[in-house]
């Protein structure tokens, strides 16, 4: 255990919603919503604004456009936040050479690999400070709550105690008094499931739980799960910072609109699925054995199936083959709300000629009209777009025909609302250039809804 508060956890203020709300300044100090747009879609991210009606990350939009109906809901930029995302760990890991991405918005950094004369409170407080502000100007504006402790566990739990634009830092010795009054869904793995389960044993604060003996908690959450309760209740954590996050597993998936109850148009999706998995895995020098399809159900029944390779494949064919011989095992005749595909057990090569073919070999894509969930080129609320003439704008909303953008930018004042016809020439959508130098990649989270059991 450190004697030093030298753990800092950095987490980006509702990051999603705070970036629309820098490139869109219409949006500055409204509600803002990102996520799935559709009526099986799920929040992602809600501005502070947005937080005040109760809208909450992880809500289904139908229920947050019921609570704030006023606010803007749009759909997600991952270009955008991944371009944030990297200039903000750019910058962590000029402080510290350990900095352990957990996904876009958050990081741990440890201290004690930092160029400080001493990891004093006084030192890392100011550190933390002067860290916050070069956050603000590197991201164009957005802010960060930081926590700085003895542990992780600690970091990151002060890093939610003055949200937004906070900082706490726990001195050395006063971790135990700080979790005691705090609810056990502060330890993180416990759930909504572990946490009821706890109630039941009458165990309602970190104080309750420090209370109760090792045996007595595995005998209640298991050996693995309590013998991690006794110890974070205590504010035991050793656990170090760790620089690589290696990825287990590459996956995509889709929710739809309408289930699904065509099998062609079904096997075409996992096809196309694949050939996007493949071309993550090629990008990212990888390879991996084990194939896996994610079915759920019209009934929300969550159903998956593997298969596992000989050796390590980054093949569109193989991974797409695989993939759709595994959905001729499952019973979707009721229709389906979601399809995935993802490829684990990941390597660093390829097994050349598998299966007769070359890695690189790609399966020629079938013709496929998908639903309108998974519709390439549809004008989605929020794309960043340009026209012809004003210039660079986002959608506001499209429909029966026709595409309404607000053109302006982070750069620019509030700009005018003009609507086209969904065809319009004029008007294209804008790419972001590439940067020279790609950093370590984080998984993107979804924005549809998991539904049960996820």
């Amino acid at each position: 255990m450190r004697t030093t508060a030298s753990v800092l956890h950095l987490d980006l203020d509702a990051f999603f919603a705070s970036v629309e709300q820098r490139d869109k300044p219409s949006l500055r100090g409204k509600p803002v919503v990102v996520g799935g747009v559709g009526g099986r879609g799920v929040v992602a991210a809600a501005s502070y604004e947005a937080r005040r009606y109760g809208v909450r990350s992880a809500m289904s939009t139908r229920e947050a456009r019921a609570r704030c109906p006023h606010a803007a809901f749009l759909g997600g930029r991952f270009d955008a936040y991944r371009e944030a995302s990297r200039a903000v760990m750019q910058l962590l890991r000029t402080a510290s050479p350990l900095v352990e991405p957990l996904s876009l918005d958050e990081a741990f950094v440890d201290l004690q690999q930092a160029n400080l004369p001493d990891l004093e409170l006084p030192t890392v407080t100011a550190f933390a400070q002067e860290l916050r502000a070069r956050v603000h100007e590197a991201t164009g504006g957005l802010t960060a709550s930081v926590g700085l402790g003895t542990s992780k566990f600690i970091a990151k739990v002060a890093s939610d105690l003055d949200k937004p634009d906070g900082l706490v830092v726990v001195a050395p010795g006063t971790e135990v008094e700080l979790l005691r009054p705090m609810n056990v869904t502060v330890i993180p793995g416990v759930g909504p499931a572990t946490a009821e389960r706890l109630r039941r044993a009458g165990i309602h604060t970190v104080s309750d739980l420090e209370l109760v003996s090792l045996d007595e908690l595995v005998g209640l959450v298991g050996k693995a799960h309590g013998t991690g309760l006794f110890h974070l209740a205590r504010a035991e954590d050793d656990r170090v910072v760790v620089s690589e996050r290696e990825a287990k597993s590459v996956s995509v998936e889709g929710t739809y609109d309408t289930d699904l109850t065509d099998r062609k148009l079904m096997e075409a999706l996992l096809t196309r699925q694949a050939g996007e998995v493949a071309a993550r895995l090629r990008k990212h020098g990888l390879s991996g054995r084990t194939v896996t399809i994610k079915v759920r159900l019209h009934d929300f029944t969550t159903l998956s199936r593997s298969n596992t390779l000989a050796s390590p494949t980054d093949s569109t064919a193989t991974i797409a083959r695989l993939a759709r011989t595994l959905l001729t095992d499952l019973d979707t005749s009721g229709g389906v709300r979601l399809l995935g595909v993802g490829v684990s057990g990941l390597a660093d090569w390829i097994q050349e000629d598998l299966f007769g073919e070359t890695a690189d070999e790609a399966e020629d894509l079938p013709e496929v009209v998908e639903p309108p969930s998974v519709r390439r080129g549809a004008w989605s609320p929020g794309m960043d777009v340009v026209h012809a003439e004003l210039g660079r704008g986002w959608v506001w909303g499209s429909g029966r025909g026709v595409v309404t953008v607000r053109f302006e930018t982070a750069e620019t004042p509030a700009g005018p609302v003009r609507s086209y016809p969904v065809d319009d020439p004029a008007l294209s959508v804008w790419q972001r250039e590439e940067p020279t130098i790609e950093e370590p990649s984080i998984q993107e989270p979804s924005i549809e809804e998991p539904g049960p059991g996820s």
